[in-house]
């Protein structure tokens, strides 16, 4: 099994780096949202018999029941739950047996491998004691990040920042449109034609627009400023409930006829939608104080030029950090269609 570097491990705590406005604008904002979601998605097939009993929920099993004997040694549910955020912290999104069965088929083999390892007196080697040393130092900065920094903040640190930066946000405008969209001008003053004589938008829109939007008929929900390309927003915003635009609206895509369904204030995410993005965060920030202070106490010389360069242009409290996991953001429905 590959050594796990540190930043890698690190990772599972310290998942999202995104502002905290990023957070409140990708969060949910309401089950009405949600359900429009979920309508809008592709419907799953419904399962056969056999499909419905492997998703039938599963018994707990006690943390100290008894899952293998290795060579005299019980390996509990525990011990199994324990190993596999080690191994590999993707392991948590597989259900409980799967997953410990996952770890024991592992564990099996790394102690086999081991076993024979040490019959070989390799533990006795010089290169084994610096990949020990090295293991070391990983599994004490992980107890240490999680004993000072993670397990110190509390729901009450995580509401302080949400009221403070996300439930005082500024409330938004946003429209709920749909769009046709056609590759010249003289399409989309015919489509206003139609829709003067009585033509239904979004029947229109399912036979002539060619982003991926038509199958629903145009709809691309509610956006606010800045989410779409500066033409169409400005064309969406000026219009009331109900209206379309009577002139075709030109956009790095296309051309555009836009209507507007609903508009309303946008809300703040609600707290239980953003904390564990706020505790991410609040990790992030007291992992780069922390690691920024304690390298203060620590002696680092470099005897080669190129690499005190190299070390002092790195921004403080940046090395070790594992990279940024934030998702992209989000991209105008009319661009991802494109």
């Amino acid at each position: 099994m590959k050594f796990i570097p540190a930043t890698f491990l690190l990772s599972s705590a310290l998942l999202l780096s995104t502002s905290l406005t990023s957070i409140a604008q990708n969060a949910p904002q309401s089950t009405a949202d949600k359900q429009a979601a979920t309508d809008s998605a592709p419907q799953p097939k419904v399962p056969d018999p056999a499909s419905a009993q492997q998703a039938a929920p599963e018994k707990p099993v006690d943390p100290s029941h008894v899952m293998a004997i290795v060579d005299g040694k019980n390996i509990t549910a525990g011990e199994l739950d324990a190993m596999a955020n080690d191994i590999d912290p993707g392991l948590a999104r597989l259900k409980d047996q799967q997953r410990r069965i996952t770890v024991l088929k592992i564990y099996i083999d790394m102690k086999t491998l081991s076993d024979a390892a040490v019959k070989d007196g390799l533990d006795k080697t010089p290169e084994y004691e610096k990949r020990m040393d090295v293991m070391r130092d990983n599994v004490l900065q992980q107890l240490y990040f999680k004993s000072s920094i993670v397990d110190k903040i509390t729901d009450d640190d995580v509401k302080a920042r949400y009221e403070k930066e996300i439930a005082s946000l500024p409330k938004e405008e946003e429209v709920h449109a749909r769009h046709i969209l056609v590759k010249s001008k003289k399409e989309a003053e015919d489509i206003i034609k139609s829709l003067e004589k009585g033509g239904k938008f979004d029947e229109i829109a399912k036979s002539k627009s060619t982003d991926g939007s038509a199958a629903t008929g145009g709809d691309l929900g509610y956006f606010t400023r800045g989410q779409m390309v500066k033409p169409f927003e400005d064309a969406a915003f000026n219009l009331k409930v109900g209206e379309y635009t009577k002139t075709p609206v030109e956009s790095p895509f296309g051309w555009h006829v836009i209507k507007v369904e609903d508009r309303r204030t946008k809300q703040p995410p609600a707290l239980a939608d953003v904390k564990d993005a706020i505790r991410n965060m609040i990790a992030r920030e007291r992992y780069t104080k922390l690691i920024a202070d304690l390298r203060t106490k620590m002696d680092v010389k470099y005897p080669d030029e190129d690499v005190a360069k190299l070390m002092t242009s790195t921004k403080s409290g940046s090395a070790g950090l594992p990279e940024d996991q934030s998702q992209e953001d989000d991209q105008p429905q009319e661009e991802e269609d494109q």
